[in-house]
């Protein structure tokens, strides 16, 4: 298969951070990483340029990771809770998704990006939740997520085990206004 060697303009999970020399496929170069300018192709002079600029890259790293930081202070004690209709057993009709958690997070006075939440699987069952927010790639902070029957009348929820990528993961689908009515 063929192969491109490209240098990294932005931080990519799956392929390797900012300034480094990785080799992809080159579909993948041309399609995706190249229009998108998250990579320009590793010839000598970009590779010069990449280091000339290196020390300002390291500069603006830090200081997103600093903010990342503050940010992680700030929400370190949030909680979200969400109302929704449930059946039998605790189980929802529907569920709580990274995009409910994302919407009360900003009602709350966060910007966040639904893809920084990391929720394996959309919650289906009431039950006291954590879910990671990714910040930065080297910060994330737990949020504690409560789903609950509406009307207050509990049902029998007994206490879940963790899942693998989550502990006791059921709580982001409760519209931005009962997240902010806490």
């Amino acid at each position: 298969m063929a192969t491109t060697t490209v240098l990294l303009r932005e931080d990519l999970d799956t392929v390797g951070g900012r300034g480094e020399v990785v080799k992809v496929k080159a579909g993948y170069a041309r399609n995706y990483l190249l229009p998108k300018g998250l990579a320009t192709l590793a010839t000598k002079g970009n590779i010069k340029q990449i280091e000339q600029e290196r020390t300002a890259l390291l500069k603006k790293a830090a200081i997103e990771k600093a903010t990342a930081e503050a940010q992680r202070e700030q929400m370190e004690n949030i909680s979200l809770s969400f109302e929704r209709k449930v059946g039998d057993h605790g189980t929802l009709f529907g569920s709580v998704t990274s995009m409910d958690v994302a919407e009360a997070l900003k009602a709350k006075g966060y910007e966040i990006d639904r893809r920084s939440i990391q929720l394996r699987d959309a919650i289906k069952e009431t039950g006291d939740y954590t879910v990671n927010v990714k910040l930065h790639r080297e910060v994330s902070v737990p949020i504690a997520v409560t789903v609950s029957a509406e009307g207050g009348a509990a049902a029998p929820a007994e206490e879940k085990p963790a899942r693998k990528g989550r502990k006791n993961a059921e709580s982001a689908e409760a519209p931005a206004e009962e997240a902010a009515a806490e």
